[in-house]
């Protein structure tokens, strides 16, 4: 990994972890999440590209639970459930 993508993504974790959690009663909304969280990470070109890791729902699932833990936001299972549902939604149209 190179020093600037190493950097980014250091600066990436640690705006995420100064945040806090975000909270199911707060109202969830998991477009101004993506936007918030996931794109200072990444652009959307991560879901559409061809070669992406991601091929289910399972997957998908997986790979949410994971940016969860390693960005350190700390969803609520519903969260992540609705998040996972408004990506493939947007992106992914796993049946």
């Amino acid at each position: 990994m190179n020093r600037a993508t190493l950097t980014s993504l250091t600066a990436c974790l640690l705006s995420a972890a100064l945040s806090g959690p975000v909270h199911a009663e707060e109202g969830f909304d998991p477009a101004r999440f993506v936007a918030d969280k996931c794109s200072s990470c990444h652009d959307s070109s991560v879901y559409t590209r061809s070669n992406r890791r991601v091929n289910s729902l399972p997957a998908l699932q997986r790979q949410v639970r994971m940016c969860d833990a390693n960005v350190g936001t700390r969803l609520f299972d519903d969260d992540l459930h609705t998040l996972v549902n408004h990506l493939n939604d947007q992106y992914y149209h796993f049946k």
